[in-house]
């Protein structure tokens, strides 16, 4: 026989050895920990999903056109209160400026001549020397001045602010989201450059059915799980929003997440409201093994041998409880570490119940 038969008989032999039964054997010392299946005085809850959102989010658009000359930050950076955000060209707001402050100087020049030519007129009226119609003319001639200066000055005044609108600052301490715009793109009044957030103040906004509404106690903790880190927060505060949709029957719930959650916008998010307590079969989720989708514990029988039992289970009830409806009775064990348990069922040669 050649050599590569040989390495193919004794492959051969290997399968048939891993496939043949062997002998049950007792449970060795050292098992795995179990815990017992008993009932319990478990909190009910409903789900309702929603999204990670910013309490304080600004979306920043221009209040003067221009072109935009700088832009010193980029979607993810951590921006200061007061720093310079976006730059627009400031040329065409200096020269309004410029016109308006030329304007002010000679709107003041001619309150001062129209100042001194009424003064003169009451006294030459004082004196006899004019009528009371030229005094009325020179005085009307300078309340008409001293309005144009007033009016000059606030629209300097205006021209001013509006050259403060060429710098766009940060409102406050927080994280650049996104960018609308590129360096050279011209900003008109209305557009929007940029949006910030604080990372600080997080919430949760979830869509809850008018039913579970009813029943929802808030006072209760409630605990908010996202999905894509598995983890899990307690919500500082919740806040209902006493408006219901009328196509969905549903009313929005803001859940207020603790600071250094870690969190970011966007992100999906489940809420866990308690909406009462049940006696309720449950067993240690550490128990629980799931493969596709099969879901079973090892049960520790008399003799202290662990069998692999398929069950049903409901939703997680806290405390490292998970609900069971169907497979295990009270006072049945479980194993606490399924892999190891199943490592020693495997030795043993246990056959799923």
């Amino acid at each position: 026989m050649n050599p590569r038969m040989l390495r193919v008989f004794g492959r051969l032999l290997v399968a048939l050895a891993l496939l043949a039964p062997t002998p049950s054997l007792p449970a060795q010392p050292g098992a795995p920990a179990s815990g017992t299946v008993e009932y319990r005085d478990l909190e009910r809850f409903a789900t309702a999903e929603g999204v990670v959102e910013a309490v304080r989010q600004s979306t920043l658009g221009a209040q003067v056109a221009g072109r935009i000359t700088a832009l010193p930050v980029k979607a993810g950076d951590r921006v200061r209160a007061g720093q310079v955000l976006v730059q627009i060209d400031p040329r065409s707001a200096a020269q309004a400026e410029a016109a308006s402050q030329s304007q002010v100087q000679e709107t003041q020049a001619n309150l001062a001549n129209a100042k001194a030519k009424y003064e003169r007129s009451q006294r030459l009226f004082e004196q006899k020397f004019i009528s009371r119609a030229a005094l009325d003319q020179a005085e009307s001639e300078f309340l008409a001045a001293r309005a144009q200066a007033a009016g000059a000055a606030a629209n300097a005044g205006q021209s001013a602010t509006s050259k403060s609108y060429t710098t766009i600052v940060a409102p406050y301490d927080g994280v650049v989201a996104s960018t609308e715009v590129e360096v050279g793109d011209m900003a008109t009044m209305g557009k929007p450059l940029l949006t910030v957030f604080d990372p600080r103040e997080l919430r949760v906004t979830a869509t809850v059915p008018q039913s579970v509404l009813a029943q929802a106690d808030f006072d209760a903790p409630t605990k908010v799980e996202i999905p894509t880190l598995a983890r899990e927060v307690v919500a500082r505060r919740v806040t209902v929003i006493p408006v219901a949709d009328t196509r969905t029957h549903t009313t929005r719930v803001r859940l207020d997440l603790p600071e250094a959650a870690g969190l970011m916008p966007g992100q999906y998010a489940r809420a866990r409201i308690v909406t009462g307590r049940a006696r309720t079969l449950a067993v240690p989720e550490v128990a629980v093994l799931r493969r596709s989708e099969v879901t079973a514990v090892y049960v520790i029988d008399a003799k202290g041998r662990a069998q692999l039992r398929q069950v049903r289970v409901g939703e997680t009830a806290g405390n490292g409880l998970v609900e069971v409806l169907a497979g295990l009775n009270a006072g049945e064990r479980v194993a606490l570490d399924p892999v190891r348990a199943g490592i020693e069922a495997s030795r043993g040669g246990d056959a799923p119940s």
